[in-house]
Parts: structure tokens; C-alpha cells; sequence
């Protein structure tokens, strides 16, 4: 008999097309759910087998192979305090804007129950228990390799507040991305509707049947680099993977994106060049607020290397 607490593993299949990749970086990229270090732990855990044996996580794949794995469910529904440093940009009584890193998952979920934005948010404000136990104080989300910037709740009056902000799309987001050759036009608005891409169902794609949610994205050209165009992206609704989706459609795919651009990129990227840059909103007391977060070490080494000043937009 199961115990009140007791759910089944959640098990995918994958089928190899292409061979020759490593089995932990295969499994993250058609997985965008899971962090390469996530899988690393499914695999060191005997869930993730390749034709129903057990391989290593540097295993090269071979075409045809099937891949199974299995995700058991969350040890506690209840996200735990964890001491994780944050880079926080503000704080007050009802918010904090952290500056979240590349490789951070926002909240605890099947194969990520700890070293999340919500486990360390929870250490840094012992007292905060809004919306809900899993997801506490959560308005929006970030995908793990996107870095940047992200707003908590701290009670559930700002949390309703900036929940009706977000719907009413009075939060202006900015985002800084590479994207591969030179983007035509140089700016512009990709209205474009996003549902589950019906051959790959744990991607997103632009899509004209079945379940689809409206998706705008206005963007425009900052500048021209070696075969790359930096640009600012701004989402005009919420949708997951929307920008990355949205550019990949127009046939200028994020640099370093291994589920919707080139699997490879000469720049030596271990992500996608993707960081969310500025948060405009009203603060729950009534105050307007504009927040930026810095390029992170890594993207600014890209830029610098393309022979790009970053500060000469005040990066």
C-alpha cells in the first residue's frame, strides 16, 4: 500500500538521431529542464540508462540508441533554507531583486530538490512564506542558464501586486543577447505564437496548431560584431524559452544554444548568451524602480573578445 506521500518516477524517452556526443550533455540539451548537473546526478544514480544498461556520463552516444530517464519526484515538497551566497541588487520589506547566476534553477523540482534560487532566498529571509511552499515568493522565472535579473516576493500583498503587474505587462524586461550572423532587419517585432513543438514535446517552438499562447518580442540591434549581432530583446509576454524560441525562428539562434541554435559555437560559450539585463516596475509601496544587473565574467569575456566595449553602454 503507498504511504500519502508516496509518486511515481517521472520517466521520458529519447531516441539519438545524431551520435557522438557526451551522454550528461545529450540529456541536458533535449532536456532543457535539467541542468547538465542534474543529469550528472540521475546518471551517478542509475536513472538515466542507454539502451537499458548503465553508462558513464562522458559516454559517447551512438545514433539510434534509446536513452531512458527516470526522474524520481522531489524529496520534500517543502523547499529548505540553504546557505547559497546571492548577489542581491535591492531589497525592502517587499521584495528582492537578485542578480541570479548562470547554472542556478529557480525553484526545487524533479531532479533539482536542492541548490536552488528559492533554497537560498529562503536562508537570506527565514521569515518569508508567500505563495505557496514549493515556489515561495516566485512572481517570474529565468531558465538555469540565463543570468540575471529576478524579483521575490516577501509577503503576499506584494506578491499579488506584482502578479497583476506581470499580467497586465507593466513590467518592461530587457534582455542582452548574441545572436548568431548579422539579424535582419537590424529591428524589429516577432509576433509569433509559441506551443509545445509537436516533435520534440520537451521543447518550445513557434507553432499555428493545436495549444498555442500569443508571443510578441520586440528587439533591436546594438551592434555588429565577427559574425554575431548583440542585441536587446524585449519580451512582451512570458512565455517559456520566448526570446530564444522567437530568434532561432527568424534564423539568428542564441550563440551557445544547444536545444534551439547550433549545438557548438567558436566562442568557447559553456551557455547561451543570454542575461537579463533591466527590470522596470512599481514597486508593492508605489514607487517606480529601474534595475540593471551587470554582464556577467564570462559574456563580458565573449564581447571582449570580439573586439566589443561593453561600456560604452554602460555594462
Amino acid at each position: 500500500m503507498n504511504s500519502p506521500g508516496w509518486a511515481r518516477m517521472e520517466t521520458t524517452e529519447l531516441t539519438v538521431v545524431t551520435g557522438g556526443e557526451r551522454l550528461d550533455r545529450y540529456v541536458s540539451e533535449h532536456l532543457p529542464d535539467l541542468s547538465r548537473a542534474a543529469v550528472q546526478r540521475l546518471i551517478e544514480n542509475g536513472n538515466i540508462l542507454v539502451a537499458g544498461r548503465v553508462r558513464k556520463a562522458s559516454y559517447r552516444v551512438q545514433a539510434g540508441e534509446t536513452i531512458s530517464v527516470s526522474i524520481p519526484p522531489p524529496e520534500s515538497s517543502i523547499a529548505q533554507p540553504e546557505t547559497i551566497p546571492l548577489d542581491i541588487i535591492h531589497e525592502d520589506e517587499n521584495v528582492i531583486v537578485v542578480n541570479k547566476p548562470a547554472g542556478m534553477v529557480v525553484h526545487p523540482a524533479a531532479g533539482h530538490s536542492g541548490g536552488t534560487l528559492v533554497n537560498a532566498v529562503l536562508a537570506h529571509a527565514p521569515n518569508l512564506n508567500v505563495g505557496g511552499v514549493e515556489r515561495p515568493g516566485i512572481v517570474h522565472r529565468l531558465d538555469s542558464e540565463t543570468s540575471g535579473l529576478i524579483v521575490v516576493a516577501k509577503n503576499d500583498a506584494a506578491l499579488r501586486d506584482l502578479q497583476a503587474q506581470f499580467k497586465a505587462r507593466r513590467v518592461h524586461k530587457t534582455y542582452l543577447a548574441l545572436v548568431q550572423g548579422p539579424i535582419k532587419p537590424p529591428r524589429g517585432k516577432i509576433d509569433a505564437p509559441i506551443g509545445r513543438d509537436p516533435k520534440h514535446r520537451q521543447r518550445m517552438a513557434v507553432v499555428t496548431h493545436g495549444t498555442t499562447r500569443e508571443s510578441v518580442t520586440i528587439y533591436r540591434t546594438i551592434a555588429n560584431l565577427e559574425g554575431c549581432t548583440l542585441i536587446e530583446a524585449e519580451p512582451q509576454t512570458g512565455r517559456t524559452h520566448q526570446i530564444r524560441v522567437h530568434l532561432a525562428f527568424m534564423g539568428f539562434p542564441v550563440v551557445g544554444d544547444a536545444v534551439y541554435g547550433k549545438r557548438k559555437n567558436a566562442l568557447g560559450l559553456t551557455r547561451h548568451f543570454l542575461h537579463a539585463w533591466k527590470l522596470a516596475l512599481t514597486l508593492p509601496d508605489g514607487r517606480p524602480a529601474d534595475f540593471t544587473a551587470p554582464l556577467p565574467e564570462d559574456l563580458r569575456a565573449v564581447l571582449e573578445g570580439l573586439g566589443f566595449d561593453y561600456a560604452a553602454i554602460g555594462m
